[in-house]
């Protein structure tokens, strides 16, 4: 299994960055892509690390946010048969709120009703093809996290707190164990760990990839997340995007070599 950051906030020579994340991932003969970026800067990203968009197999979007769902259009128009697969709790319908003011953070106006034939809901443990699975939050009170970042969503005419019903996890088996994606991780790191091993009961999880959403935490909060990962027994923790260079630095101190940076054109390696 291999994983290539298409797009990440940290440029790498030619490649720029942006503040959003895209992921390609070879995986058993399948191709896959989770995100499109902020722009269509994925698929430039993507043509100089020769990474062939048209023979994607499949799509995964990790959450309706327009910093990884603002390139599927362009996806939309490189690919012309790669289903793209959104959680069912999707909608165009999320906002950061602050005091009186609204500003619209979610996936494109329109995407979903203007590409009927290539979206699928998913919903449950659902999964794509033999050893990749989608897996929801199960966690509950994760109101109260949106709350706590101003997020919200619209809801037959009312403001209500993100519950990130939208977001999901990509899971791939391994001979080594689960390798989990999870783009922004919203519902939180151990949260999702913990719901990937349960609806994988004997499994553990050996790889945890993607932003950790402690840009705007505190030391003291990082360093909590630090131990508590370390209790799961998590091998390897693949960050960046909205990780936060600070944040970045504690949980290095904290975690040592589990943990590294990714950054655009990173790749990671996994026995299938």
């Amino acid at each position: 299994m291999r994983a290539t950051i298409v797009v990440d906030n940290i440029k790498n020579g030619e490649m720029a960055g942006e503040w959003g994340l895209c992921v390609f991932i070879e995986y058993r003969g399948k191709k896959g892509l989770l995100d499109a970026g902020a722009s269509s800067l994925f698929a430039e990203n993507a043509d100089k690390l020769n990474l062939p968009l048209d023979e994607i197999d499949f799509a995964v979007l990790s959450h309706a946010h327009f910093d990884h769902a603002n390139g599927m259009e362009r996806f939309f128009q490189r690919n012309d048969h790669a289903k793209f697969y959104l959680q069912n709790g999707c909608g165009e319908d999320c906002y950061h709120k602050k005091w009186l003011f609204h500003r619209y953070i979610g996936m494109p106006k329109g995407v979903m009703a203007n590409y009927p034939d290539r979206i699928v809901y998913a919903s449950g443990k659902f999964g794509i093809c033999d050893g990749v699975s989608l897996i929801p939050h199960t966690a509950s009170g994760l109101e109260a996290v949106g709350k706590r970042e101003h997020m919200y969503r619209r809801r037959n005419g009312r403001w209500v707190p993100d519950d990130f019903s939208h977001e999901q996890s990509l899971v791939f088996e391994t001979s080594r164990g689960l390798v989990v994606f999870n783009s922004c991780s919203h519902g939180g790191a151990v949260n999702i760990i913990r719901e990937v091993t349960e609806a994988f009961p004997g499994r553990r999880v050996l790889a945890l990839i993607g932003g950790l959403h402690l840009y705007n935490k505190t030391e003291e909060e990082v360093r909590a997340l630090a131990r508590t990962l370390r209790d799961t027994g998590v091998e390897q923790v693949c960050t960046g995007h909205c990780t936060g260079k600070t944040a970045y630095g504690i949980l290095k101190e904290e975690l040592g070599d589990v943990v590294r940076q990714f950054y655009t054109g990173f790749v990671m390696e996994f026995a299938d």
